[in-house]
């Protein structure tokens, strides 16, 4: 039986829904219906109901769906059954504080590694780990299996970092510079707050 394909802007969505339901749970939710999912994160039921209903559930209705199950399909379509290594590049505020977020390991991603090319930055440590020179890294994702990138560089030097990345067969990548990347066979994602910024800003205007 082929795999269903999810669109891209329901996967963009369905950690919003993972997040709502995980708080629905703490609260002793046990059956949660789309309605107390979209109020939640303010959008509408029926489009929830139609995400969902890509990972082959449909709930019940006048009851809804059992929070434990539909949690299990969301991080399975997600691929949060498991753990990924990840390795940030570039180590200033930005790559710090990233480096310093526990959220990551709470979803299965781990650091496993952090480098920068700064003679100043190469050797301190953040928490258990040492920075090191980002001469290292191909030989550190060969051996630590590492399966995404985040880069946090100034612009000028990210389109190397991230050729390197997926040179050394790391395809998954998180772009923190202010500029956007051309890397062939990789799954790029740019987080661009400056853009975002400007963004609340016409609706501040408007």
């Amino acid at each position: 039986m082929k795999a269903v394909t999810i669109p891209k802007a329901t996967v963009a969505r369905l950690p919003l829904y993972l997040h709502a339901l995980e708080d629905l749970q703490k609260e002793g939710t046990t059956t949660v219906s789309s309605e107390m999912i979209a109020q939640r994160l303010n959008v509408n039921a029926a489009k929830v109901r139609k995400d969902l209903s890509f990972l082959g559930t449909h709930g019940v209705r006048g009851v809804g769906y059992d929070s434990a199950e539909l949690g299990q399909q969301i991080r399975e379509s997600l691929g949060l059954t498991r753990d990924f290594g990840v390795v940030i590049v570039g180590i200033g505020n930005l790559g710090a504080a990233l480096a310093n977020y526990d959220g990551f390991g709470e979803a299965r991603f781990h650091i496993v590694g952090l480098y920068d090319a700064d003679p100043n930055t190469i050797g301190t440590k953040i928490g258990d780990l040492t920075v090191k020179d980002v001469r290292h890294l191909a030989a550190d994702v060969a051996e630590n299996d590492v399966e995404i990138g985040i880069i946090a560089t100034p612009a000028a030097v990210a389109q190397d970092v991230a050729t390197q990345l997926s040179e050394c067969g790391v395809h998954s990548i998180l772009n923190f510079a202010q500029t956007v990347l051309q890397v062939e066979g990789a799954d790029v994602r740019r987080v661009d707050l400056s853009t975002e910024l400007q963004i609340l800003g016409y609706y501040l205007r408007n």
